[in-house]
């Protein structure tokens, strides 16, 4: 079975959505022998750990076109680019320090003939310092990159005042939480929400932890990384 195949019997997307997830699932697997871009490769465990978990982050988005989207450390495109599939009238800036990581999503973007993606080679502690990028997203995305103590840190100054920061995290979500809670108001940020999403026809449960942006981010964030891993807000 494909990766739509898989879907399909959860309405998550249309039938032409679904052609393009197979397309660039094909694309994943084809670039993956060449150098390492996931360790999910089969069409069922892709379907469900990166297909459909990525399209869960839109309960936790604003219902509006038009919204700009970051993805900090995209790595392979989730849950950027199924998202940037099914949500065509938002744009979406995926950034990652690893440019063959990028160059695959560039070329699968001009594959699939989507128009609303960008890329970003680079550290996203020091893109956010820069006044074209500062606090001018209305989302900033995370999956997996690291704790919610470190990751508000890289993600929280790209994001406009008012907009939100959806981190994706595991079964340890609530306690990532209480271990940020300082850091992100420190931020600028305030929990705004943790949704649990069941992923189907596995054990697993994923959280969607959605901050709000309520204040700037002071100046002096965020610091280099090795002070931010070592000494977390």
């Amino acid at each position: 079975m494909s990766v739509s195949e898989h879907l399909k019997q959860y309405g998550v997307a249309t039938e032409r959505e679904l052609e393009q997830f197979d397309s660039f699932a094909k694309l994943l697997v084809e670039t993956n022998k060449k150098f390492n871009l996931t360790a999910l490769t089969d069409d069922k465990d892709a379907a469900l750990l990166h297909f459909y978990d990525s399209l869960s982050v839109r309960q936790a988005l604003p219902c509006r076109d038009g919204l700009t989207l970051i993805d900090v450390g995209c790595g392979a495109g989730f849950p950027s680019m199924p998202l940037a599939i099914t949500m065509p009238d938002c744009q979406f800036t995926m950034m990652d320090s690893t440019a063959k990581k990028l160059t695959f999503i560039s070329e699968s973007a001009a594959a699939l003939e989507l128009s609303n993606v960008k890329t970003l080679v680079g550290r996203a502690e020091e893109f956010s310092t820069k006044k074209e990028y500062r606090e001018s997203f209305d989302v900033g995305l995370a999956r997996g990159v690291a704790r919610l103590n470190i990751l508000a840190e890289l993600v929280l100054p790209f994001v406009k005042v008012g907009g939100s920061f959806v981190a994706m995290k595991g079964r340890g979500a609530l306690e990532e939480v209480e271990e940020a809670k300082n850091g992100i108001a420190v931020l600028g940020g305030k929990l705004e929400t943790v949704i649990p999403v069941a992923i189907p026809e596995t054990d697993r449960v994923h959280n969607l932890v959605v901050i709000k942006k309520i204040a700037p981010t002071p100046p002096q964030y965020p610091r280099q990384f090795g002070r931010i891993s070592k000494k977390p807000l």
